[in-house]
């Protein structure tokens, strides 16, 4: 069976593989009870969600007893920062997940409640349009793929791949030329059709992202990948999540900004 990568670099299929050739990292062979389920992966998911809600509700809370963004601009910076550095040690230490998949989640949780509360501001309603909007897209695209609607194939997985390279390509451009007061395709970030198209485009292929995401999981759990490697599961489950309210959010206010 040809080994395929996912574009979330969290989910790979080599990971599991190699997780499950090494055990816990001693080299033996792991008993079935400390195998990696996709029940354990789904309850793991939950723990993480729970997290982000704890945090994102704190600062949401903060923000609004004073509608000063500076009040919470700490815990904004803290999370945006924080959850990225904790974001690329678990990459490279999958054993530490079930520290730092939580860990990552209370710190994404302080920037999402931070920036939620901040757009609701200026359009009422907005933030739980978004979250509305990405978990009924995480059940739609997991119902389509558990019917095989959605068939994950070759072409399927380089194509999504390629599309979510290019997008953060054009993400990492904006921002270096942005230090140099350098305008690059700003319209894709204004009101216009231009920059609607783009939103939805980023949100179709983060949408198709989770679908790669359940695919890699399935495979982790029947290639017998270890425990820990549910929460590690969890964590590129939540990386996704995090990326589709991010971009619900700014083609809903790009939206609201055209009434």
């Amino acid at each position: 069976m040809a080994l395929f990568k996912t574009s979330n670099p969290a989910l790979n299929e080599n990971i599991y593989r190699d997780a499950a050739r090494t055990g816990f990292g001693g080299g033996y062979t792991i008993d079935a009870a400390d195998r990696m389920t996709l029940a354990g992966t789904v309850n793991k998911t939950a723990l993480l969600l729970l997290c982000v809600l704890a945090t994102a509700a704190w600062t949401w809370h903060d923000y609004a007893l004073t509608l000063d963004p500076s009040a919470v601009s700490g815990r904004l910076m803290l999370g945006v920062f924080g959850g990225f550095v904790v974001a690329i040690v678990t990459t490279f230490k999958r054993e530490w997940s079930p520290i730092t998949a939580p860990i990552y989640a209370l710190l994404e949780g302080l920037f999402l409640g931070g920036i939620s509360a901040i757009f609701n501001q200026r359009y009422p309603g907005i933030a739980f349009q978004a979250v509305g909007l990405t978990f009924a897209t995480l059940f739609v695209m997991l119902f389509l793929y558990k019917a095989r609607i959605i068939r994950v194939t070759r072409g399927f997985m380089l194509g999504v791949t390629a599309a979510t390279g290019g997008i953060c390509l054009f993400y990492f451009a904006q921002m270096i030329l942005g230090f140099f007061h350098i305008p690059f395709f700003m319209s894709v970030y204004g009101s216009g059709i231009v920059g609607i198209g783009f939103s939805l485009f980023v949100v179709a292929i983060a949408a198709l992202n989770l679908v790669l995401d359940f695919n890699f999981i399935e495979q982790g759990a029947a290639a017998g990948a270890p425990k820990y490697m549910e929460w590690y599961s969890a964590f590129g489950i939540m990386v996704t999540l995090v990326w589709l309210y991010l971009e619900m959010l700014r083609l809903l206010s790009k939206l609201n900004s055209r009434r």
